[in-house]
C-alpha cells in the first residue's frame, strides 16, 4: 500500500471517529483513543492533523475523563506545537486547536491554567495573527474563558500587560474589524477587559500607534477605534442587566467622546447611521449611545453612586445641551420656517447639521436617561434654558428616526413630580399658544394634561 493509500485509510477511520464521538456516549467509549491521537498529532500531515484534531476537539466537549486524561498528558503543549509545526497556520487547524483547547478549559481552574501556561503569550500571538473569523471566535472563547475562575484576574492582568498580553488583544481588535466580527466571545472578552477590569484606556491608546497609517486619516482615530466602541455599545445594550459599568470608564468613554466632538467636522451632513466607515464620526455616536445606556442604569442601592451620578458632576448634560442647540432645528421645523426659505433662512447660516444619521436622536437620549427621577438634572436644564430646546425635539425629523419618542420622553422625565419645570411650561403657553414660532407652524404646541401632570403634543388644527 502506498503512503497516499495509507493516508486515505487513517482519513476514512478518523472520519468515523469523529462522528462516533458527536455524542456523549460516544466519547465516553473511545476515551481509550484520546492517547493515541495525541501521540500521532506531532508526526501527522497537514491532512491528518486537521482530522486528529478535530477528533480532540470532540473528545474533550463535556468529557472530564477525557479532559483530565489530556492535561496529564501535555495535551495543550502538543497541540499547539504540533499546529505550529507548519511553515503557515492554516485556518482551519488553528480553529479545531482552539476549540479544543477552549473545550479543556471550561472543565476547571486546574485546566485553564494549564492551557494558559502552555499558550500564553507566545502560541496565543500565533494564533491572533490568522485574519480569520472563524480562528477569532475559538481564540476569544479561550482568552475569555482562561480570564475567568479563581485564578482568572491573574491571568487577565497578564493578557493586559503592555509588553505581553495587551499586543494579542490589539490583534484581535484589529482581526475583527477587518472580517467583521460580531459574535458574542469577543464581546464578553473585551468587555471584561475595557469595562470591568478598567483597561480601556490602555487599550484604546495601544490600538494607534506611531507606525499606525490609518492613524493620519481622521485625526487620532482609525477603524479600530471605532470598532472596539461599536463592539462595547453592543454588548452593553444587548446585556444590560448581565454586565457591570465602572465609573472609570464611564468618564473614559465621555472624554473621548468630547475629543471626537471636537474633531468631527459639522458642516457635512450624513447621508448614513452608524457605522458611516468614517472612524471620528463613528467614535462621536458610539460614545454617544455608551453614554445613553450608562445613563439608563440604575443602583440597586439607594446609598451607592452609580456611573450616571458621577458623570452628571463632569457636566454632562450642560454639554450636551450646548451640542443640541448648536444643530440646526428638526426638518420638519425647517421646512416651515418663515418665508419657506427652508434650509436657506438666515437664521441656519451657522447652524451645525448631524454628521449621521441619529446623532440628535442620540443627544436626546442620553439628556432623556439622564432626567429619570433626578430632580437636580431637571433644574438644571431649566436654569440652562432648555426646556424650550427640548421642546422642540418632540417632532418627527428625517435624518433622525425615533426622535419625536425620545423628545417626548425626555419632556415626561423633565417635567414629572417637578413643580416649576411644569410651572415654566404653563406661563410659556401663557405667554403665546405655542412654544416656538416653528412649532406652530407646524400645528402642534405642547398641554399640560391637568389630571396627570403630563406634557402631551396637541394638534390645534382639532382644537
Amino acid at each position: 500500500m502506498s503512503r497516499s493509500d495509507e493516508i486515505g485509510a487513517d482519513e476514512d477511520i478518523l472520519a468515523a471517529l469523529i462522528e462516533v464521538s458527536k455524542t456523549p456516549e460516544g466519547r465516553q467509549g473511545l476515551s481509550d483513543v484520546l492517547a493515541d491521537t495525541l501521540s500521532l498529532l506531532p508526526v501527522s500531515p497537514s491532512r491528518l492533523l486537521l482530522l486528529r484534531l478535530r477528533l480532540l476537539r470532540n473528545l474533550l466537549a463535556g468529557n472530564e475523563f477525557n479532559q483530565l486524561a489530556f492535561i496529564e498528558s501535555s495535551g495543550p503543549s502538543v497541540v499547539a506545537s504540533s499546529v505550529l509545526s507548519f511553515p503557515s497556520l492554516a485556518p482551519d487547524a488553528a480553529r479545531a486547536a482552539l476549540q479544543a483547547l477552549g473545550n479543556t478549559a471550561l472543565a476547571g481552574e486546574f485546566h485553564r491554567d494549564a492551557v494558559w501556561e502552555a499558550l500564553f503569550p507566545e502560541v496565543l500571538g500565533e494564533f491572533a495573527g490568522v485574519r480569520d473569523t472563524g480562528v477569532l471566535d475559538p481564540l476569544c472563547m479561550v482568552l475569555d474563558t482562561c480570564c475567568g475562575g479563581e485564578g482568572g484576574r491573574r491571568r487577565l492582568d497578564e493578557l493586559c500587560h503592555e509588553d505581553l498580553g495587551l499586543p494579542i488583544l490589539v490583534q484581535v481588535v484589529n482581526t475583527a474589524s477587518q472580517v467583521e466580527h460580531k459574535e458574542e466571545w469577543l464581546e464578553w472578552l473585551l468587555f471584561k477587559v475595557c469595562v470591568e477590569e478598567e483597561k480601556f484606556e490602555s487599550l484604546f491608546n495601544a490600538l494607534c500607534s506611531t507606525n499606525d497609517v490609518e492613524c493620519t486619516d481622521s485625526g487620532e482615530y482609525n477603524a479600530k477605534h471605532a470598532f472596539l466602541l461599536g463592539t462595547l455599545s453592543r454588548c452593553l445594550n444587548t446585556h444590560p442587566k448581565e454586565v457591570t459599568v465602572t465609573d472609570s470608564f464611564a468618564h473614559h468613554v465621555f472624554d473621548v467622546h468630547k475629543h471626537a466632538a471636537e474633531t468631527v467636522n459639522f458642516t457635512h451632513r450624513g447621508t448614513s447611521p452608524l457605522p458611516t466607515g468614517r472612524p471620528a464620526i463613528d467614535i462621536l455616536g458610539y460614545t454617544l449611545q455608551l453614554l445613553r445606556d450608562i445613563c439608563a442604569w440604575e443602583s440597586s442601592s439607594s446609598e451607592t453612586q452609580g456611573p450616571v451620578d458621577s458623570l452628571l458632576q463632569t457636566g454632562l448634560v450642560k454639554r450636551l445641551l450646548k451640542y443640541l442647540g448648536e444643530l440646526e432645528p428638526p426638518s420638519t421645523i425647517r421646512k416651515s420656517m418663515a418665508g419657506g426659505q427652508g434650509d436657506n433662512h438666515p437664521a441656519l447660516e451657522n447652524a451645525k447639521v448631524c454628521p449621521y444619521i441619529g446623532y440628535r436622536r442620540d443627544l436626546v437620549a442620553v439628556i432623556a436617561n439622564c432626567l429619570h427621577g433626578r430632580k437636580k438634572v431637571q433644574d438644571e436644564i431649566r436654569k440652562l434654558g432648555g426646556i424650550m430646546l427640548l421642546l422642540q425635539q418632540c417632532v418627527i425629523d428625517e435624518d433622525n428616526p425615533y426622535l419625536r419618542e425620545w423628545g417626548l420622553l425626555a419632556i415626561k422625565n423633565l417635567l414629572e413630580e417637578n413643580e416649576e419645570n411644569q410651572k415654566e411650561v404653563s406661563e410659556l403657553e401663557m405667554q403665546e399658544p405655542v412654544i416656538t414660532p416653528e412649532i406652530a407652524n407646524i400645528g402642534l404646541k405642547v398641554e399640560i394634561d391637568k389630571e396627570t401632570g403630563r406634557p402631551k403634543l396637541v394638534n390645534t388644527s382639532d382644537t
